[in-house]
């Protein structure tokens, strides 16, 4: 009996994951053929994903090409107001509904985290992992979509500010401080620390971008 064909991996997830861990950053082009023979998927699967991407707004045309979008001051700011308000949301109901185990495995990760400081892409994609997981202890999937959306836009930003110099054990302490206020079920505390932890990642972002980082 012929074994089964593992399943192809799904093209709109791995371009999604090379925009967001800066192997595309904004400006870059976008080659169907050369994307298929990267990923070693068909083509096909690859158009949709592009089509897709264009539609939400990560992509834009440049004549005939298309390339990764860049976010401007504006939006950029505005992308922030957002998140901060949807994952204080997340942070409130997660203090509210996480079950013990989400909890450990929140503390797990911040723990195991310490271990990447000297490595920005990782603690990048483990600080990726941390967000998410708030979000799915919410346990409230029109939440969960909502930032989705957010956390595909925010792969537009060019670096992550986590990068800084100084920034990622004050944003591994503001981690812990968060997760302590999930796991003594105080919401409103857990909302607070996670807008202020956003609210200093994008003022990092803004002595990045005036060059004074």
């Amino acid at each position: 009996m012929a074994s089964a064909k593992p399943p192809q991996r799904d093209a709109y997830d791995l371009i999604l994951q090379a925009i967001d861990e800066g192997t595309y950053r904004p400006g870059a082009r976008l080659v169907e053929s050369e994307l298929a023979d990267r990923f070693g998927v068909s083509r096909t699967p690859i158009r949709e994903a592009l089509q897709r991407f264009e539609t939400q707004g990560l992509l834009t045309r440049d004549g005939r090409s298309l390339i990764v979008a860049s976010l401007d001051h504006d939006q950029m700011a505005q992308l922030y107001i957002v998140r901060a308000e949807l994952e204080g949301l997340a942070a409130r109901l997660a203090a509210q509904h996480a079950a013990a185990e989400e909890i450990r495995v929140l503390q797990e990760m911040v723990a195991a985290d310490r271990t990447l400081l000297d490595d920005p892409v990782a603690l990048a994609r483990a600080n990726r992992r941390f967000h998410k997981q708030i979000h799915l202890a919410s346990h409230n999937k029109y939440l969960v979509q909502q930032l989705d959306l957010v956390h595909r836009s925010m792969a537009l930003m060019a670096t992550t500010s986590l990068a800084a110099e100084g920034r990622g054990p004050v944003a591994l302490e503001e981690h812990a401080a968060i997760v302590a206020a999930i796991a003594e079920r105080d919401g409103e505390r857990a909302a607070r620390r996670l807008k202020d932890h956003l609210s200093t990642a994008f003022e990092v972002r803004l002595k990045e971008e005036a060059g004074s980082v």
